[in-house]
């Protein structure tokens, strides 16, 4: 006898084995003791042929039972369901030969749909817990009273494997939940890495990118401070690698002073006049990681793909705006097919989001571009955002360096 336990895909486990298992073996086994009651019942009450007839009715009985049993582990319902009723009128034919005792056929019979047909547990049990008693009494010739044994036999069998099907169906839900929690889980640590990579690298790869072009402008002119622009480059991609390495391993700190600091020396490599505190007092310091992902996206994209002059940054305690005086012109978050197609935009809004504040970012006067990140005072902490790394910038294209179409 198999429970009706449905989940998607297999989920091997012990919890599983628990409930398909041994244990579900040996209750299926079980249920042959009944059978081999209402036989003993059978050489009691009637002998000779009338016996023999008797004996056919339960061993008939208990080959149903047998594929009854094969039906439900192969997941053929409808098959079961025909061999139970066949199994009913077996119950009813040994009625004549075992009397009162028959009815431990009935206690297995009631608890198949116990387990298998549970919506229909409540009347099967009720059903056969009354007829146990009343028809021994019913039937005068049985010389018998009414079948109280045989009542409490089905009533409490019955509640059993209904109580273990309940418990294996809980079970095998448990199993399918923790198996849906160890999957998001990856899942979201997969995406951390992502994102994690995609703001360090870019970042850093861009001002590699940018000390190298100022280096080799630098080499004819000044060769000592192109060799000092070089020396910042060997520094940037010592940094790059530690950060890929802290990335994957879950740990690493993004400081708001710490970005503006690299802020301004990635815009004076770049050539663009930086206008940044000096200073981050103004931040809660709640805020301040959340503020320096945003800091470190925004002036990397700046460089990136603005082509601005001049590069502003304006912090209070609940906001960071950054503006630029760039030729490029936004197109809104991209939903191109480009492998980073809004995404800095799109990630740096669910971000800030679960901070409980707001993004604005688009064109800002006659030319030029601005990213607004505001939190409210008292809202979520958003360290789990900067852990995440938030992503943000200008809508992409898919085509680097053009204009303010694009992102890290």
């Amino acid at each position: 006898m198999t429970t009706d336990v449905r989940r998607e895909g297999a989920l091997p486990s012990h919890a599983q084995r628990w409930s398909r298992g041994w244990r579900r073996l040996l209750l299926g086994s079980g249920m042959t003791v009944f059978p081999g009651l209402t036989a003993v019942a059978v050489g009691g009450t009637v002998s000779g042929a009338a016996a023999v007839a008797g004996y056919v009715v339960v061993g008939a009985f208990c080959l149903c039972y047998a594929l009854l049993a094969l039906a439900l582990g192969l997941g053929r319902r409808r098959r079961a369901a025909h061999l139970l009723a066949v199994m009913t009128a077996l119950f009813l034919a040994a009625l004549p030969f075992a009397h009162e005792d028959a009815f431990f056929l009935a206690t297995v019979i009631v608890s198949v749909i116990a387990i298998q047909w549970r919506a229909q547990a409540a009347r099967a049990v009720a059903a056969g817990t009354v007829a146990a008693l009343v028809v021994p009494w019913a039937v005068r010739p049985w010389h018998t009273g009414p079948g109280g044994f045989q009542a409490l036999a089905l009533l409490f069998t019955s509640l059993t494997c209904g109580a273990f099907a309940e418990i294996a169906a809980t079970n095998s839900a448990l199993v399918a939940a923790r198996a849906e929690v160890a999957r998001l889980a990856s899942e979201a640590e997969r995406n951390r890495i992502a994102r994690d990579l995609h703001d360090l690298l870019g970042h850093s790869l861009t001002a590699i990118t940018v000390k190298s072009r100022l280096a080799q402008r630098l080499a004819g002119k000044d060769l000592e401070q192109a060799v000092a622009e070089m020396a910042a480059v060997e520094g940037l991609s010592r940094q790059a690698l530690s950060d890929v390495r802290a990335a994957v391993s879950g740990y690493r700190e993004v400081t708001l002073v710490g970005e503006l600091s690299r802020g301004r020396e990635l815009l004076r490599a770049a050539g663009v006049v930086a206008d940044l505190p000096s200073a981050a007092d103004a931040v809660a310091p709640g805020e301040s990681e959340l503020f320096g992902w945003v800091l470190r996206e925004g002036i990397t994209n700046v460089v990136r793909h603005a082509r601005a002059e001049r590069c502003s940054v304006l912090l209070t305690a609940g906001s960071v705006e950054i503006r630029d005086d760039g030729t490029g012109t936004g197109t809104g978050a991209g939903t191109g097919g480009g492998p980073g197609d809004g995404k800095g935009l799109t990630g740096l809004r669910e971000r800030v989001a679960a901070a409980g504040g707001t993004v604005e970012a688009g064109p800002f006067g006659p030319r030029g571009w601005r990213l607004l990140v505001t939190v409210p005072p008292g809202g979520p902490q958003p360290g789990a955002p900067g852990r995440d790394g938030p992503h943000t910038g200008r809508p992409h294209s898919g085509r680097p360096d053009s204009g303010h179409e694009g992102t890290t």
